[in-house]
Parts: structure tokens; C-alpha cells; sequence
């Protein structure tokens, strides 16, 4: 991992620096002491700031889920046909996890192990239910199929949504994948994957005409 320059370190530095670590070794995994070698100050510089390493997670998990709920409140996930909100929704999780790719992910991999945990794992069942609910008034109005339970149609959405953290790496302006070495899926751009992800799953749940 490259270590943050102390003369560039800001608490917007050690957040970012924090979830990468916790991404590769794990929250519980993760000590004070690699925080601060990651980020190239000491441990009491890290706690001028926070509490410890669980403000930390809750610092980043509540990015996630902030923009992840934020979805819910924009106009065009309340207005219109159940269905069209649906699309939208999903449209705009696709958007928001590529967006905000390492905090997204780290929110996947919480396991519960800390009240701070408990409480992500909760929120997250609660966006959940509220995609659900779309998803059952979308089939109440006829405009999906019916014949897939609600609940399972909907694991099997944010499954395909969810597992694009485990592939997805976003491009750098030279059209390169970013400085992990790792790269896309045949170099896939953001709306690419977006179009993609909404044709499979309307493509699959819309009522047959």
C-alpha cells in the first residue's frame, strides 16, 4: 500500500487510507499501528482526530449508506410507476457503488463483530426492504413477473449488484485501470456497466407482453 505523505495527510487522507487497509486485512485484523503506518503519521495524530479505529469504520460504512439511502429521496426513485422507480434505483446502486467503490465495499464485508457492525448490517437490511417493497408493488401493478418471490428476486438483484466490487476496477484518465494493477472487465466504463446490469435484471422481471 502506498503510504499518505505527512505533509498532504488531512482526516479526509486517513479515512481513505483506513478503509483500504481495513479491505485488505480486515476490521478486526486491523491495528492502530497499521493505520499509522499507512498513512505516515503517528498513532496520536490519528487520535486528535477519532476516537480509534471503529470511528473509523463508522466514519466510512455511514458514507456508503448515506449515499446509498440518499438514492431513496431522489424525484425519480419517488415519482412514477413502481416499476420505473425500480429502474432507477437500480440504476443509480450500480452508479453509486463504482462512485464510491472501496467504502461500498467495505460495507459489504462488515460482519457484525462490533456494535458499529451491528448497526451497518441493520441499515443495510433496512435499503434492502425498501428495494423489496418496490420490487412486490412493481408485481402488484403487473408491470413485473410474479411468479419469482419477492424476496428471492430480490437476493438474486443485489447479488448481481453487490458482486461488482469483486471485479470492477475503475479506469484512470489514460483509459488504464487504476494503480491496484488490477483491470475491468474488458475495459467496461461506468455507464457500460450500468446499461448492463438493467437490461439483465428488467430484462428477467419484466412481465412477459
Amino acid at each position: 500500500m502506498t503510504t499518505a505523505k505527512r505533509d498532504t495527510y488531512t482526516p479526509e487522507t486517513l479515512l481513505s487510507v483506513a478503509v483500504q487497509v481495513f479491505i485488505e486485512r480486515g476490521y478486526d485484523g486491523t491495528s492502530m499501528e497499521h493505520l499509522s503506518k499507512a498513512a505516515g503519521i503517528s498513532k496520536s495524530s490519528i487520535y486528535h482526530h477519532v476516537t480509534g479505529k471503529e470511528e473509523l469504520l463508522r466514519r466510512a460504512v455511514s458514507r456508503a449508506l448515506d449515499e446509498l439511502f440518499g438514492i431513496l429521496d431522489e424525484e425519480h426513485a419517488r415519482v412514477g410507476t413502481a416499476a420505473e422507480r425500480l429502474e432507477y434505483v437500480v440504476r443509480r446502486m450500480v452508479e453509486v457503488l463504482m462512485a464510491e467503490l472501496p467504502y461500498v465495499t467495505l460495507l459489504l464485508r462488515v460482519r457484525g463483530n462490533t456494535g458499529t457492525e451491528r448497526w451497518a448490517l441493520e441499515r443495510r437490511r433496512e435499503f434492502d426492504h425498501r428495494v423489496a417493497a418496490l420490487l412486490k408493488d412493481a408485481a402488484a401493478e403487473g408491470d413485473v413477473r410474479a411468479d419469482v418471490e419477492v424476496r428471492l428476486a430480490t437476493r438474486l438483484v443485489f447479488g448481481m449488484i453487490n458482486s461488482i466490487v469483486e471485479w470492477y476496477r475503475p479506469e484512470g484518465p489514460d483509459g488504464r485501470s487504476d494503480a491496484s494493477g488490477a483491470s475491468g472487465v474488458s475495459g467496461a466504463g461506468e455507464r457500460e456497466v450500468v446499461d448492463a446490469v438493467a437490461r439483465l435484471v428488467f430484462g428477467g422481471l419484466r412481465k412477459a407482453s
